[in-house]
């Protein structure tokens, strides 16, 4: 097994963009603000990423890529990397990146949100990579993984180097068990009320996060949100049926109490981290980061309590979770730099992964990297063979907040879920119309 640099807590997605003074190890003239390597190299393509990584306002991840960036290009000689930061705003950095590529105009290679790697395939400005990665490679990636970064004709078009996803967090000394089905969730939960305990905390305020964490439910029953034209059908049909019952789901831990109506206005992990620190939950629908944060918080014994398992599902073998991250992919007709990209993806895939601890979206990794051998981590890898990936379509980011709406409207029992789900279908219809 490797070890790379040290274990490294895993970072927040969400924090400002700030430079760091670069460390002694870019004196060489090798690694600066805007390149790596030599200024003068004969070959160089652009790089768009984002602020996590080679420029994280965190010295230590800082410092940590920056060896691995210095190794790499001693590696590549005569070739330079021009960096290029993308700002804080994520998404209207990808919708710049896609517009630039249809335009020429894009970068050679370029960090790719996972949810937009559907639209970025869909408008064919990804250029295959398949023969820089083995078969075995190829097939070590969980499905959903594969799926989405293998365009119509068969090819692998990106690398989707790490993920997040959901679980189900418990205070094994209160919750001795893993619920696996909806029901047991649900009495477990009123369990730890009996306790003293407020229940079942997860995120029902309007955020993203809400809509995405509750999907799961949806998803485990094999619900669909759109269809291959990307219009929402998650209304209709069958569809309709799974998504009443997954509301009904969350609907029953309010009314029951196995859920403190207060779910409706929790809008930040944090807040779910800082009750479960608290002592005041011993149950949780949360992130995978979500189990360092416990480990660095807690003392040791009261740390070593919390586990995950995989949420449950309606049966114990209906299973889901969401899962994001961020892929990087070429976009460059030159054979050199979309070669020379597939190797940066490989950089961050494997040594990237392990340096900050996320999650690697091939099983392989799991065994090859000591950071990844705790037992939590064989609850992801197991969990992520259940993927799912949000829909990479125009019309998400309205289905998100109509759910986000119609969930707040449920948890806070101000409408039935039927009425909820109606109106949300209404107000898509309407904004489809206009």
């Amino acid at each position: 097994m490797n070890r790379l640099f040290r274990t490294a807590t895993a970072l927040s997605f969400t924090g400002a963009v700030a430079l760091p003074l670069l460390p002694a190890l870019a004196q060489d003239d090798l690694v600066t603000r805007d390149r790596v390597g030599l200024a003068d190299a004969e070959n160089s393509l652009t790089f768009r990423l984002t602020a996590y990584d080679l420029y994280s306002a965190d010295p230590a991840t800082a410092e940590g890529f920056v060896e691995l960036f210095t190794t790499f290009i001693n590696e590549h000689p005569g070739w330079r990397i021009d960096t290029q930061l993308q700002t804080g705003n994520l998404n209207e950095e990808q919708a710049r990146i896609l517009e630039q590529a249809q335009a020429g105009r894009g970068p050679d290679c370029a960090m790719i949100d996972s949810a937009q790697l559907a639209t970025f395939k869909n408008a064919g400005v990804l250029a295959p990579m398949t023969d820089y990665f083995t078969q075995a490679e190829i097939d070590d990636l969980f499905p959903y993984v594969r799926e989405a970064v293998t365009d119509d004709n068969g090819d692998i078009v990106a690398l989707w180097w790490f993920t997040d996803l959901r679980v189900l967090y418990r205070n094994a000394g209160v919750v001795p068990d893993a619920p696996q089905t909806w029901e047991e969730t649900q009495q477990a939960a009123l369990d730890t009320v009996d306790e003293g305990y407020e229940g079942l905390l997860f995120n029902g305020g309007r955020t993203e996060g809400t809509a995405f964490d509750w999907l799961a439910f949806f998803w485990a029953q094999g619900g669909e949100l759109v269809d291959e034209t990307g219009a929402p059908i998650f209304y209709e049909g069958e569809n309709r049926e799974k998504f009443l019952a997954a509301l009904q789901f969350y609907d029953d831990l309010v009314e029951s109490g196995a859920a403190p109506q207060r779910v409706a206005t929790i809008t930040t992990y944090d807040d779910i981290t800082a009750a479960a620190a608290a002592g005041t939950t011993a149950m949780f629908i949360g992130g995978n980061w979500q189990y360092a944060q416990l480990q660095t918080t807690l003392p040791v014994d009261q740390a070593e309590q919390w586990q995950v398992s995989e949420l449950p599902g309606p049966t114990a073998d209906q299973r889901a979770t969401g899962t994001g991250g961020w892929a990087i992919a070429a976009l460059s007709d030159d054979p050199a730099k979309v070669e020379m990209c597939a190797e940066i993806a490989k950089l961050y895939a494997g040594p990237g992964n392990a340096f900050q601890r996320l999650l690697p979206t091939s099983a392989a990794l799991y065994e090859e990297y000591d950071e990844f051998a705790g037992p939590e981590f064989d609850v992801f890898a197991a969990a992520l063979e259940n993927g799912q990936a949000r829909p990479g379509v125009a019309s998400y980011p309205e289905i998100s907040n109509q759910i986000q709406i119609l969930l707040g409207e449920v948890l806070s029992q101000s409408k039935e879920p039927e009425q909820a789900l109606d109106d949300a279908a209404a107000a898509l219809e309407v904004g489809s119309d206009s």
